[in-house]
């Protein structure tokens, strides 16, 4: 039986940069089906207790570069420790994949596109001119602007974000399946042994 991911993430963070294209090739060696699902994490944060970066505890910003540098040298992924453009407006992006999603166009391209501006291309994805360019150079119409703006990606956002944080889902990348969820990238051998089992 075919499994399915609901794949709870954000266009600006780091953690779902690196964990993107890894989860994309453990889903497509699995045959499972991924729901993306960008969702508003500062909503999540504000219901389950999370912080956001700049008001966090010197000490956890400070632990949070060691581990992006870690994981940067690990994986070999160019990321960019402090990009020009983070912290940035991730709604317009988040609106845009969520279209792309409904549009049945290649979403989780987008993502991948859309992370890598923020953290290795050092793009500003807040800008709609930066956002137009992303879609052309993924294949993808400018039509999405307008989709992205209409009222069915608004609900479903909404939807996405409620559903995260009834499934306890506390920060992102957030991998459920099986009626669990997996917090970060570096849980995902925990997901890759879900979809074999």
């Amino acid at each position: 039986m075919t499994k399915t991911v609901d794949y709870y993430m954000s266009p600006t963070s780091p953690w779902t940069y690196l964990g993107h294209a890894r989860f994309a090739e453990i889903a497509k060696a699995a045959g499972a089906t991924v729901m993306i699902k960008p969702i508003n994490v500062g909503e999540v944060f504000a219901v389950t207790g999370g912080l956001p970066l700049g008001k966090r505890h010197p000490a956890r910003q400070a632990y949070r570069l060691v581990e992006l540098e870690r994981w940067r040298t690990h994986l070999d992924v160019p990321l960019t420790m402090h990009p020009k453009f983070f912290p940035a407006n991730d709604e317009p992006a988040r609106r845009l994949i969520e279209a792309a999603r409904q549009a049945g166009a290649d979403a989780m391209g987008l993502a991948h596109a859309l992370l890598r501006a923020v953290w290795a291309e050092e793009r500003d994805i807040a800008d709609h001119d930066t956002l137009a360019a992303i879609l052309g150079e993924n294949g993808l119409s400018a039509d999405l602007f307008a989709a992205a703006d209409g009222q069915a990606v608004t609900d479903e956002i909404a939807a996405s974000t409620a559903q995260a944080i009834e499934r306890n889902v506390i920060g992102v990348p957030n991998y459920y399946v099986d009626g669990k969820p997996h917090w970060g990238q570096d849980r995902l051998d925990f997901v890759q042994r879900a979809l074999k089992g």
